[in-house]
């Protein structure tokens, strides 16, 4: 084993030690580092989008303390240890990669998409033994973000033959589902409304599968954009000595044009 990562494994061996390690590391279970292990990994991606590669480097070892710390607690309660995960990703790795490690060709990538897809379903066929888990829905995580679990599950059940066969009938559904929430908002019923909307984001969420779009880097990127633009209206307003609710919602909307117009000409000039 590396020096460092053996390092880190008898730092972390040495904080969780209840004679004399720290009362925090102590204390924590599985359970408790779930936020922290949440927030690691978002901070990865923040260092990725701002191109902060020292960031990068020093998020990644946050991130990888978190699976040693979780490492750690298996370890103390007999379950597993570090080597166990490491071992358990090499052979999942060696397992999708035939075409790596064996004598598997694949001649594209749909071809090497559905082969990785096979080889999940079969472990999840060996994980999973109740009859509720025998669905082909089973492993989908639930607590991914809402977008990333619907994109999954409609992929999932679009690899077993539900689904549109081009893009053409989504274009129709996301306009259907448009006019539902509209109906829905007419009758004043919040339930309903809700439930509309969310029947709207997942036609969102197909299309945009259907049309080769991750809609949560889409929406990210999206979310970006509008803040980006909401900053420069904010910088406008202030230029002229008021604040927003000064303002007329038209002349907000004219800076909000400016913004258009100022970013995408910083655009065409990088």
């Amino acid at each position: 084993m590396l020096k460092n990562t053996q390092q880190l494994l008898d730092l972390m061996s040495r904080l969780r030690r209840p004679e004399d390690g720290c009362a925090w590391d102590i204390k924590q279970d599985f359970t408790s580092l779930i936020p922290y292990l949440i927030e690691e990994a978002y901070e990865v991606v923040d260092a990725i989008e701002r191109n902060d590669l020292d960031d990068l480097r020093s998020e990644l070892g946050d991130l990888l303390l978190q699976v040693v710390f979780h490492s750690q607690i298996a370890q103390e309660r007999g379950l597993f240890g570090f080597e166990e995960v490491s071992a358990s990703i090499c052979e999942k790795l060696i397992r999708r990669h035939p075409h790596v490690f064996s004598d598997a060709v694949f001649n594209t990538d749909a071809e090497r998409h559905l082969a990785w897809e096979q080889a999940k379903a079969i472990e999840r066929q060996e994980k999973n033994k109740s009859s509720v888990q025998d669905s082909v829905l089973s492993g989908v995580a639930i607590n991914l973000p809402a977008l990333m679990e619907c994109e999954k599950v409609q992929d999932r059940a679009a690899q077993h033959g539900f689904d549109w066969p081009d893009i053409p009938p989504v274009f129709e559904k996301v306009l259907e589902e448009l006019e539902e929430v509209k109906e829905a908002w007419q009758s004043g019923n919040q339930a309903h409304i809700q439930e509309e909307i969310g029947d709207l984001l997942l036609i969102a969420v197909n299309l945009a599968r259907h049309l080769k779009v991750n809609p949560e880097i889409a929406l990210k990127e999206s979310t970006k954009k509008f803040s980006r633009r909401f900053h420069y209206i904010e910088g406008q307003v202030k230029a002229s000595g008021r604040v927003l609710k000064d303002c007329e919602l038209i002349e907000l909307d004219a800076f909000w044009d400016e913004a258009k117009v100022f970013f995408k000409s910083q655009t065409v000039k990088n």
